[in-house]
Parts: C-alpha cells; sequence; structure tokens
C-alpha cells in the first residue's frame, strides 16, 4: 500500500510540518508495510536533509524511511503570481500541482495536509484513491465574508477595494462563488480532520460533511517543554517577550512592534531594566525574508531596533533556550486556527499573550480547573495594556499562571494526536 501526502512546503518548519511528520510517524507504528511519500516542491534540498530538518527542529524520528516526489510547479501555488484573484489562482494551481504529483506517482491513501483541498477530486476520480485531508486553515471562511461585507481592511481585504462599495460588492459575489466551490470539492474526502473547534465551526459550514470530520488537536511537544524547569524570577534577570510563529502576513508581527514600541514609550520613566522582544520564526521563501527586512526597517522607525531581536530558523535547542528565559510568550494572528506555538509558549512556563479570537480563544487560552492560563487582546492598546499589567504583578501570581497554563496543556500531547489521528484515518485503510 502507497500512502502519500501531499505537503509542498513539507521543509518550511511550521505547526503544518509538525503534524506532517507526527502523522507519517504514528502511520509508520501502525502500518509497518506501507510505503511512505511526500509530495513536495523543496527541491533545494535532499530526502535526507528534510527529515534531518524534521529531527532538529521537531525532535522526531522516523522509525522507517520516507520516499520524497519533488515537484517542478510548486511556483503556481505561491501567493506572488496572484497579486489579484489570489485565491483563485492558488487554487487553480494547487489542481495543476496535484496533476503533477498524480503523474509521478498514483497512490493508493492520498492524504492532503496542507490545505489544498482542489486536489481531491483530482486523486479521488482520476487516480481512484481513497483521499483524507487535515485542514489546519479554511482557504476561505465564513469571517472573511463579513469582513468584506462590513468593508473592513486586513492583510487580505486592501483598503482600496474597502473604500470602494461597487468593488466591495464585487469582492464579496467572488468569495461567495469561490466558497461554493470550495465547499463542493473539499466534501469529496472520505475523511476531514480539523485542528481546532474554530476551524470544524468554519469546515462544517462550508463543506456539510459532519459525518465524516472530526477535530484532531494538532501535536504539541508538550513534554519536552514542560521538562523545562520553571526558575523563581530574580529581580537582576533581564526580561524578554518572546514571540513563536513564522514571518508569514497572517501571522501580523507588526503589530507586535508597535504593541512593543508604546509599551517602552509608556513604561521607560523610572524603570532600569526594560524588556526586549525576541521574534523567533521560520522563513519559507525569498518574500519571507523581504517580510524580515521590513520589520528591522519598522523597528528603526519606531526607535526600538536596540530592543528586538529576530532569530531566523534556528534550531531547536536554541529555540527552548529563548523560551526557557522569557517571561511572556506573544502571538498576535488574527482568527489563528490553533496555535502550536502558543501551546509550546505556555509548556515552556511564558505566561502567553494571545489574540483573542480563534483557537486560542476556543480551546487553548481557557480557564483550567478554574484558573486563568494566560491572557487575551485584540488591538496594539490591548497589548501593551496588558504586558504592562503581565509585568506588574508579582512573581508568585506570574508563578501561579504559569503553573495553570502547564497543567492545561497535556490535552495536546504527541500521544493524543496519534490516537485521534489513527482512529480518524481508519476508514482510509480498510
Amino acid at each position: 500500500m502507497v500512502v502519500a501526502f501531499f505537503h509542498p512546503y513539507c521543509n518550511a518548519g511550521g505547526g503544518g510540518e509538525r503534524v506532517l511528520w507526527c502523522a507519517i510517524r504514528a502511520l509508520q507504528k501502525k502500518y509497518k508495510d506501507a510505503i511512505y511519500v511526500v509530495y513536495t516542491g523543496d527541491k533545494d534540498v535532499t530526502g535526507e536533509q528534510i527529515v534531518e530538518s524534521a529531527f532538529r527542529r521537531f525532535n522526531i524520528k522516523l522509525t522507517h524511511p520516507v520516499k520524497f516526489v519533488f515537484l517542478e510547479k510548486r511556483y503556481l501555488v505561491e501567493a506572488s503570481l496572484y497579486p489579484h484573484f489570489t485565491l483563485l489562482g492558488q487554487s487553480l494551481g494547487s489542481v495543476f500541482l496535484g496533476w503533477e504529483a498524480l503523474m509521478k506517482c498514483v497512490p493508493d491513501v492520498y492524504i492532503d495536509s496542507m490545505g489544498y483541498a482542489f486536489t481531491l477530486p483530482l486523486f479521488k476520480y482520476l487516480g481512484g484513491c481513497r483521499v483524507g485531508c487535515y485542514v489546519h486553515y479554511p482557504t476561505i471562511s465564513t469571517d472573511m465574508l463579513s469582513m468584506v461585507r462590513s468593508q473592513n481592511a486586513r492583510f487580505n481585504n486592501a483598503a482600496f477595494i474597502t473604500r470602494n462599495p461597487l468593488l466591495s460588492k464585487l469582492k464579496l459575489v467572488y468569495y461567495y462563488l469561490f466558497a461554493f466551490v470550495y465547499g463542493l470539492v473539499g466534501s469529496r474526502s472520505d475523511v476531514i480532520m480539523v485542528n481546532s473547534s474554530w476551524t470544524l465551526n468554519h469546515i462544517l459550514s462550508l463543506w456539510r460533511a459532519g459525518a465524516c470530520t472530526s477535530v484532531v488537536y494538532p501535536p504539541c511537544d508538550v513534554q519536552t517543554f514542560l521538562d523545562i524547569p520553571l526558575h523563581e524570577e530574580k529581580s537582576t534577570t533581564e526580561y524578554s517577550i518572546v514571540s513563536l510563529g513564522q514571518f508569514r502576513p497572517e501571522k501580523d508581527h507588526p503589530l507586535q512592534i508597535r504593541a512593543f514600541a508604546k509599551f517602552l514609550e509608556k513604561t521607560a520613566v523610572g524603570q532600569q531594566s526594560l524588556p526586549k522582544l525576541i521574534l523567533i520564526g521560520g522563513c519559507r521563501n525569498q518574500q519571507d525574508e523581504q517580510r524580515v527586512n521590513r520589520l528591522k526597517k519598522l523597528c528603526e522607525e519606531l526607535g526600538v531596533d536596540k530592543k528586538v531581536e529576530f532569530k531566523v530558523n534556528i534550531p531547536f535547542e536554541e529555540l527552548k533556550q529563548y523560551l526557557a528565559d522569557a517571561i511572556i510568550g506573544l502571538h498576535t494572528m488574527w482568527n489563528e486556527h490553533f496555535g502550536i506555538g502558543i501551546v509550546e509558549c505556555m509548556a515552556a512556563g511564558t505566561i502567553i499573550l494571545a489574540h483573542n479570537s480563534g483557537g486560542p480563544k476556543l480551546d487553548i487560552v481557557v480557564p483550567y480547573e478554574g484558573h486563568i492560563t494566560g491572557f487575551l487582546a485584540e488591538n496594539e492598546d490591548d497589548y501593551f495594556e496588558t504586558m504592562a499589567q503581565i509585568l506588574s504583578l508579582s512573581p508568585e501570581k506570574r508563578l501561579e499562571i504559569r503553573q495553570n497554563a502547564r497543567r492545561s496543556v497535556n490535552r495536546f500531547a504527541d500521544q493524543e494526536f496519534e490516537g485521534a489521528f489513527l482512529l480518524s484515518v481508519e476508514p482510509l485503510f480498510k
């Protein structure tokens, strides 16, 4: 039996890639005789380097070899190729990329682990495969529809459109048509897994395939972070605020920097030791690298470049050390589907400050046995004020919140994911 995962960016080093490698490891343990294939566009590295990178970044070691099918046309799913009608362009591009994958290897079981729903009918009807998918984030959501309807500017809703009622109406029609087709292709899947309550609500409303849909929380290496001892805070220690997340536009790193700059500006008087902000994340491509350069420029413009550090594609051990030393874990993405980085920050003992939406609000930063596990915010002022509030708490109170957060994250452990994932995909192997 050949089991193939469609994951064009399998070497990216984000939460989606952690799901991929944990899923393959779980299947290898149960279905030892199967051949496992990953379709990837990472042509600049070898298969051995990809596996080594998964171990180095995620501490995941596979029990059996994996075959890699290297795709030439990954550029077809790059957002930069479609300055307008991006969703449609990327989705059609994924069909051509999927066709290339199918021509190079026809599997028995096909799992889309990156959110390219338009490939599902291709493998099901032309490839004759049993198909499943793990949805991290719906390509379009009912929130996006309401955002365009209310003419609210976001990174994926340009200001010139929000200012023009006609353009807003046309975009709304485009979104509704796209949502309809997205629902059609997604519902072709035999097994649908989603990563959070937020994603579940959207996928149920768009795909209407509740009978084969289940929530499978993504695997978080909580034990590795729980092994980090909780240090008693010392007054001589320089505080650090750590942000963990890939350098993508939706992660909204500029909000972190602006809120941090405001915090420094408002609290600088009378403070001997001000915290520093450490932005840790992965860069997938040249666009991400350019984004980091723009963020550095923003730091210079706001006069905080001496207090902000960027750590790009760093090894796992180094990441652990930064989390162990941090007081606050910062996260600013609106409607984050889940937030593996948030769980890791909580497990490592930081006090999390996340966006009051999506997975963080519904699944992660929720009271545990009636006790607070972290904080939520929505805008620049919220973040700045909550940073100040957290740092004004006594070390004893902060320790109590950190301990509560640690106890709450065991439900997101690797073992929990493996059990839920294997149960969900069972129909594909019958």
